[in-house]
């Protein structure tokens, strides 16, 4: 029952359990319904139990002003389809929609809600407890992210359930050495095109891969496998389907009603209005729900740029400025920093993650000092500037040396994620691996430097599925990834194993996870070496750790002697080399290792000389001994 302090808090926004008060509750004998329509003339209950007659159970609207309509409906039975109709008292509106609070759903194109439970007996308690650790900022953090509906297919190009997918991806993320999991956004859509960006159902998984009960399996059984599960949120936008939020009770309800603040451009949907406090509470309730009922690890939050600006996608003219008269849109700001604060107060060991694309100022860090309070934010400027560099011929490279350095000019200003994500594979883009020039070989060869870079570049990682083993052709949503490509090509599963080994050194090197989000994990030993291509850095830990010295050699030339400056005296042991036969590469390289010699480079008193091999990335770990 809702009681007047959940009044209150709703009214208010700052409810965040919303969805334990509103939409369907089973009961005994029926179920308890609650819907906010405050600007309709009657509401009722329609569904499999009463023949969807409007006039069997009618809602009754609370007297203390809320909006809120409630009641009690018996014979209602789990899995009952079931919407609200919804007759408003302006224009004669009338609409059936579907429980914006729904726990379930029918599968698509069908679009009622169903009466469900969330009863689960979890099975993750081990990680659970631990969790805190694998989540942490200075923890190794690898990101595989997945499209459940085209990872693999079943027989006849069919979806595979929750439950079918549950233990080979989990075990696939585990045997690859990724420490988490990101799925694009399983929340309910009517367009299997929008990959779920185009989001009706904020409480519900989508019904076209199984239950509510079949997505708890999936991330329970991720768990158990030692992975994380980070879910893809999307407040930042919502489709107009007639069954959905938009126009709910006839009037702009979740929305602005003025089109040059309520609705996008670009992808023709709907912005919610953040200054509504109602609409606050549906939002933080949706996010808590997730971490709450599912386990979820953390919550990538999707387009903040477009809900930071009121001018977002538009042309002069076609925005409202702020009470100011600025462009920032000071209600989205007030409810990031809400939810990022609800999040960290009620699951400290979880991270909200940014997908925010301009030099927004302290996305980062926490409200109390100014900043929008995230955890981590997703470092486009990186992805840029390196997939930019990399399209270059190499022969051309050393003309765009600084694509690959001025990274680190920003790269402790937040805490960042480098991403090489799904929008770098879609619409035309092509392939990771296509984007690398020159023949099948250095374009292999190419995408495995650029892997030993990135993950040993400041920041945590996230790779789109495929990209591990290079796939080639363009991620399309209607089909798996090209497993095939493993058995037929030799090189694409030497990337493969690349990228497993890669995971593996970086779990297992504190020098490249632990102090990612400060100048001290970080020492260029050579930034300027522009003509040959190469760059070498230090990737450091905590006070008494390892140093891992790396190199990269961005040209199709081979570099002997190459003599880099490292500042302590010993044995460097190599680690990891992406030109090794293992991975597809010419083989060449160090013999294990190289020792220092006394002699004076980079403003260091002692030094290594390397074989740097073509279009390689390499890493030794600093052993010690004497020079």
């Amino acid at each position: 029952m809702l009681t007047e302090h959940d009044v209150y808090l709703f009214k208010e926004g700052s409810h965040g359990r919303l969805y334990e008060k509103l939409g369907c509750r089973l009961e005994a004998g029926g179920a308890r319904f609650g819907v906010w329509a405050p600007n309709a003339r009657a509401v009722a209950v329609i569904g499999e139990f009463n023949g969807w007659d409007a006039r069997a159970h009618p809602l009754a609207a609370r007297a203390d002003g809320s909006g809120l309509w409630e009641g009690f409906v018996p014979g209602v039975a789990h899995g009952h389809a079931y919407k609200f109709r919804v007759v408003s008292n302006r224009d004669g509106f009338q609409a059936d929609k579907a429980d914006p609070f729904a726990l379930y759903s029918q599968a698509p194109p069908e679009t009622a809600s169903r009466a469900w439970s969330l009863d689960y007996r979890w099975e993750d308690g081990e990680w659970m407890a631990a969790r805190r650790g694998a989540n942490a900022l200075d923890a190794p953090v690898s990101i595989y992210e997945v499209h459940l509906g085209s990872w693999r297919r079943g027989a006849g190009n069919r979806f595979l359930g929750y439950r079918e997918v549950a233990g080979e991806l989990a075990a696939y993320a585990r045997d690859m050495g990724f420490t988490h999991v990101e799925l694009l956004p399983v929340t309910e859509h009517p367009f299997y095109g929008s990959w779920g960006y185009q989001t009706t159902g904020y409480f519900a998984p989508t019904a076209r891969y199984g239950t509510p009960q079949d997505f708890m399996y999936l991330v329970d059984v991720l768990h158990r496998h030692g992975v994380g599960v980070i879910l893809d949120w999307v407040p930042s936008h919502f489709p107009g389907d007639g069954h959905g939020l938009a126009y709910f009770d006839g009037t702009h309800l979740y929305e602005h009603a003025d089109p040059r603040q309520g609705f996008h451009p670009e992808w023709s949907s709907y912005i919610f209005n953040y200054g509504r406090n109602e609409v606050r509470a549906f939002l933080l309730s949706s996010a808590l729900f997730w971490l709450d009922r599912y386990h979820a690890d953390g919550l990538r939050v999707d387009a903040v740029a477009s809900m930071l600006y009121l001018d977002y996608g538009r042309k002069e003219g076609e925005w409202i400025p702020n009470r100011h008269g600025g462009k920032e849109n000071l209600d989205a700001i007030s409810f990031l920093r809400m939810l990022n604060e609800a999040v960290y107060r009620d699951h400290p060991d979880v991270q909200t993650i940014a997908e925010e694309s301009t030099a927004w100022p302290m996305v980062s860090r926490p409200a109390y000092v100014g900043g929008l309070g995230f955890g981590l934010k997703w470092n486009m400027g990186w992805m840029h500037d390196t997939l930019d560099y990399l399209a270059h011929d190499p022969v051309h490279r050393k003309y765009h040396h600084d694509r690959l350095t001025f990274s680190i000019w920003y790269a402790f200003a937040e805490n960042f994620v480098l991403p090489l994500s799904h929008d770098e594979v879609v619409h035309g883009k092509g392939a990771l691996i296509g984007k690398m020039p020159g023949d099948a070989w250095r374009q292999c060869a190419n995408l495995r430097a650029l892997y030993g870079y990135m993950w040993a570049h400041p920041g945590k990682k996230l790779l789109f599925m495929g990209g591990e083993f290079g796939q080639r052709r363009e991620w399309a949503h209607e089909e798996a990834l090209e497993w095939w490509v493993l058995d037929a090509h030799p090189e694409h599963a030497g990337l493969q194993r690349w990228v497993a080994d890669l995971n593996r050194r970086y779990r297992a090197e504190p020098a490249l996870h632990q102090v990612d989000f400060d100048p001290a994990g970080f020492e260029w030993i050579d930034c300027h070496d522009a003509e040959e291509s190469v760059i070498a850095f230090l990737r450091k830990p905590r006070a008494g750790g390892a140093p891992v010295l790396v190199a990269c050699n961005f040209t199709p030339v081979p570099r002997p002697n190459y003599v880099l400056g490292v500042p302590q005296p010993g044995r460097w042991r190599e680690i990891l080399n992406s030109d090794a036969t293992l991975y597809g590469g010419s083989g060449a390289g160090n013999l294990g290792g190289v020792e220092s010699a006394p002699v004076a480079a980079h403003g260091r008193y002692h030094s290594v000389t390397i074989t740097l091999p073509p279009l390689s990335t390499l890493y030794f770990r600093h052993e010690g001994g004497h020079g």
